[in-house]
């Protein structure tokens, strides 16, 4: 499956299948009516590699690395992909999890050789192996002795944990946890779930295991017996889909170059950066707190949010790095579980001075947005009000860049990533 198609042309309607009448959104999130309507879409093109390409800068390890993503996301169903990561039988989610960091990995390092992704699967397989000649208990055991065992193993005799700190990169790329053994949630339960069909497929696990993903920031992802679990436990039960969408959104959220703003809005810090630093001036207007006053510390954040942009410091997570934000964007995109991905990637595209293709993005972020509201009956939030109207004034901004005389739209596409010094 390839990702070089062009999606470039003009925003076409999207047409969006039905959906069930218990399929409900609360705020606007949608799970997927997207993915429906992209499949018959040509994949776009990663404006990332293109502009990295016309800035002189090789890309040709991140572009393999993004051929072998959609390879296995294009094994996705709507079955599979709604499937439990425990008995997932439609991509390897593992080896997509290597090929986002190995395209991250290029992206960052211009190393001459690729990140090698069948190592670390190696690495994955003697891992999950290492479990039977010192913890595998007794046949015929009780599932709670096994799962006690296996976790007694992963956790304290393997030493795998979650950070103390939140923005700890290694946690978030497979290959930096399986080094480090340190790991966020979801990637914890990635390693479990590929510890537990490995030992499947060798025969040594006879019964059905579910993973207990936790929400909170503490607690450790844990397996339980399936047949005894409760309503309760359907929450924390993590899909093949979501699970990739939740590793690129930790990535998203890590790297988001607008780090220090009151928002929790990812869209809405760039945005409001945007308002403060370049384009027409909405200076008098904060779109974090629209009834507060802007503060002296919010103006000089967002600025030197840009000012950091611009100088090319992409590899601090305290700072964002604006290589890894798109290409996380781009990923949830051809994954399309939800339409604000978009318009999120829009606002990234706005900064780095493509505004015909943010432009584009807005207006099929608009469309999908529209018809998600006439099938879904979606309602808005405070939030969302906020954040359309913050669309709206971007829309405004771009319209009148592109319309300014002397506009170069070549100058614009060059020269983001050449002008800026390398990150290390």
């Amino acid at each position: 499956m390839s990702c070089s198609g062009s999606w470039m042309a003009a925003p076409s309607p999207l047409n969006f299948s039905p959906p069930s009448p218990l399929q409900r959104i609360k705020h606007g999130v949608s799970p997927s009516f997207l993915c429906c309507a992209l499949r018959s879409e040509p994949k776009p093109r990663s404006i990332l590699h293109d502009s990295l390409e016309a800035a002189g800068i090789d890309t040709k390890h991140a572009r393999a690395a993004r051929e072998g993503f959609c390879e296995q996301i294009g094994r996705l169903t709507e079955i599979n992909g709604e499937s439990s990561i425990a008995i997932s039988k439609g991509p390897d989610l593992a080896r997509t999890a290597l090929y986002i960091a190995a395209e991250d990995d290029s992206l960052v390092s211009h190393s001459s050789v690729p990140l090698p992704v069948e190592a670390f699967i190696e690495r994955l397989d003697d891992l999950s192996m290492g479990f039977c000649p010192i913890y595998m208990p007794p046949s015929h055991s009780p599932p709670e002795v096994f799962l006690a065992n296996l976790e007694r193993y992963f956790y304290i005799h393997k030493g795998f944990h979650r950070p103390t700190v939140m923005s700890d990169s290694r946690a978030l790329y497979l290959h930096s946890v399986l080094t480090c053994r340190l790991g966020s949630a979801v990637m914890l339960s990635l390693v479990y779930s590929e510890m537990l069909k490995m030992l499947r497929i060798c025969g040594f696990l006879d019964f059905d295991v579910e993973i207990y993903f936790p929400h909170d920031l503490f607690s450790l992802p844990r397996g339980y017996h399936k047949q005894k679990s409760k309503l309760s436990d359907q929450p924390h039960i993590m899909t093949a889909k979501s699970l990739l969408v939740e590793i690129l959104r930790d990535l998203k959220a890590a790297f988001w170059p607008f780090q220090h703003t009151k928002s929790n809005s990812l869209f809405l810090r760039a945005a409001y950066a945007a308002n403060h630093v370049s384009g027409p001036s909405f200076a008098s207007e904060s779109y974090s707190e629209p009834d507060a006053a802007v503060s002296g510390l919010e103006i000089a954040s967002a600025k030197a949010a840009q000012h950091r942009i611009e100088r090319g410091v992409w590899t601090s997570v305290r700072f964002g790095d604006m290589r890894r934000a798109l290409s996380a964007c781009e990923r949830l995109i051809l994954l399309a579980t939800d339409y604000r991905e978009l318009r999120d990637y829009a606002v990234l595209l706005y900064h780095c001075g493509h505004y015909e293709q943010c432009l584009h993005y807005l207006k099929l972020y608009k469309t999908s947005k529209l018809q998600g509201i006439q099938i879904k009956g979606l309602w808005s939030s405070p939030d969302e009000d906020i954040e359309e109207d913050a669309v709206e004034k971007l829309i405004t901004r771009v319209i009148l860049i592109l319309g300014e005389e002397g506009y170069s739209k070549q100058a614009v596409r060059g020269n983001y990533w050449r002008d800026n010094s390398e990150p290390w």
